[in-house]
């Protein structure tokens, strides 16, 4: 007689994997991962308005790999002669202003009129593990099934200013590919946030009524780079607040010295749900293009932002090779050990320290 197994426990069979979804999409990834695109590929694609192929040439110039770096600087130079053809507009404000909601209406009130919206959305990054949620697309959904929409989320990486490090060279890529009007999305209104206003054209500020004293929750130099302070929310019952916040602000830009560009900086009101205040907006931003256009400042501001960025480079490049050096980043540790035992000063080892560089 054959004996039984008494043993209870039984292997159950795996579960067969399901079907590949999209198996175009899955080739395409192995593709990529086998082989990274020459510039002369990507620079094709981007001037064929392929947002695919713009999407990784932002990822290829945020890589922090030398090698990458290398190929992006060549991508960026072959750009140049078909950047600078854009709008760049600056958004910023408060916390809780609704800076996505009045992006999404606003660049889809100007796809109806043929343009072509490019939004560069920067999203803080945590100081703790250096991560970024990056969830504007979720937040822009309509805005984001358009074809003559791209939207690129980017972590600013500890960079202040609320703009990320390479903001200004995705510029000239989605210029490149075609895009007239750029929203540059800042992380919100504080006191280092008016770098924004170094690589836009023009500054658009969000604020909100009902808040209390309207004047409290902004600073000053935010306040004077603002070309056009919007009240957004003006729905509903809201309506007769964002009245008397536009007027509080009316007079608070009055103490303010006049601007280089000779624009008297307005206050309109606006509902981003109800889409009612945009053809305000578009008339304002109009008005300004004309007059920085017709007395010059339009370009003398380009012309400025392009030294500007001459200069940071050669700074962020400096802080680069300082602690990319293999010598220094082992002496960094150690004067790092020396600073938390208390056996010398942050001042004194850091001039030590740069001493010891240079002399290399």
């Amino acid at each position: 007689m054959e004996k039984k197994n008494s043993n209870t426990l039984k292997v159950n069979k795996g579960v067969n994997q399901p079907s590949v979804v999209n198996p175009v999409f899955e080739q395409g990834l192995k593709q990529y991962k086998k082989q990274k695109p020459d510039v002369d590929t990507l620079l094709r694609g981007i001037l064929q308005h392929d947002r695919s192929t713009l999407s990784r040439a932002i990822t290829l110039i945020e890589s922090s790999l030398s090698k990458d770096q290398k190929v992006a600087q060549a991508l960026i130079q072959k750009c140049l002669p078909y950047a600078g053809h854009s709008l760049r507009l600056g958004i910023t404000g408060v916390p809780g202003v609704g800076k996505s909601t009045f992006i999404e209406a606003f660049g889809l009130y100007l796809i109806k009129k043929g343009k072509r919206v490019a939004v560069l959305a920067i999203d803080p990054s945590s100081t703790r593990n250096k991560g970024s949620i990056l969830g504007d697309k979720t937040r822009m959904e309509q805005l984001s099934s358009q074809p003559s929409a791209f939207i690129r989320p980017s972590a600013s990486s500890g960079t202040l200013g609320g703009v990320a490090r390479k903001t200004r060279e995705t510029i000239l890529l989605c210029e490149a590919a075609g895009y007239d009007t750029l929203f540059i999305e800042t992380v919100g209104v504080g006191q280092s946030e008016t770098a924004v206003a170094q690589i836009v054209d023009f500054f658009l500020l969000l604020m909100l009524s009902g808040g209390g004293d309207e004047l409290q929750g902004i600073k000053r130099g935010i306040m004077e780079m603002a070309d056009l302070v919007v009240i957004n929310k003006a729905d509903g019952d809201n309506i007769k607040r964002a009245q008397l916040a536009k007027r509080a602000y009316e007079n608070a830009l009055h103490l303010f010295p006049p601007l280089e560009n000779g624009w008297t900086p307005k206050v309109v009101t606006a509902s981003a749900i109800n889409h009612s205040g945009l053809e305000v907006i578009y008339q304002n931003i109009q008005t300004f293009l004309k007059q920085t256009q017709s007395n010059g400042y339009f370009n003398k501001n380009r012309q400025q932002q392009a030294v500007t960025l001459f200069e940071e480079n050669i700074r962020h490049a400096l802080i680069d090779r300082f602690f990319q050096h293999p010598d220094m980043k082992q002496l960094f540790e150690d004067y790092r050990q020396k600073i938390a035992k208390n056996k010398t000063s942050p001042y004194e080892a850091a001039e030590e320290l740069l001493s010891i560089y240079y002399q290399r």
